[in-house]
């Protein structure tokens, strides 16, 4: 559960590490993508509190400011056309930034409503487990065999 809250795997880390570690799959699937769900309201809440209060100073700015920008360049282009289908296709992809975390960003600088924001990522996140948890059952086999 920890690497699937965390920004440097999400559940596309926590799948294949719990399955790897003899956690039975069906709960390793429920687990990953219950606690990277978990990440949308966490990134809410920092966004609206913590990020404000910040954002005053320099360096934080800074950061902040790159990372936005990053969120925004890898998903800008789908949410500005195609809003909440847009957000949950950049979030479903299974590949390194396109998880909760940039999609929570994405949404906020987007100006998505929070709502449908969550359900985007929501549904986004559901895709890229399955997707996750399928191909490393089918490695696993295929390492089996």
């Amino acid at each position: 559960m920890l690497w699937s809250i965390s920004p440097f795997g999400e559940a596309k880390v926590g799948i294949p590490y719990a399955i790897l570690k003899g956690v039975n799959i069906y709960l390793a699937f429920i687990c990953s993508f219950l606690a990277n769900l978990l990440v949308f309201p966490i990134m809410n809440f920092f966004l609206d509190v913590v990020n404000r209060y910040f954002f005053k100073w320099y360096y934080y700015k800074k950061a902040a400011i790159f990372v936005g920008r990053r969120a925004k360049a890898g998903a800008g282009k789908n949410v500005k056309k195609y809003g909440f289908w847009g957000l949950m296709v950049f979030v479903a992809m299974p590949i390194p930034g396109t998880g909760v975390y940039a999609g929570t960003i994405a949404g906020y600088l987007f100006g998505l409503e929070r709502k449908k924001a969550f359900f985007a990522n929501a549904i986004g996140i559901f895709i890229s487990c399955v997707i996750v948890w399928v191909a490393t059952l089918t490695a696993m086999q295929g390492f089996n065999n």
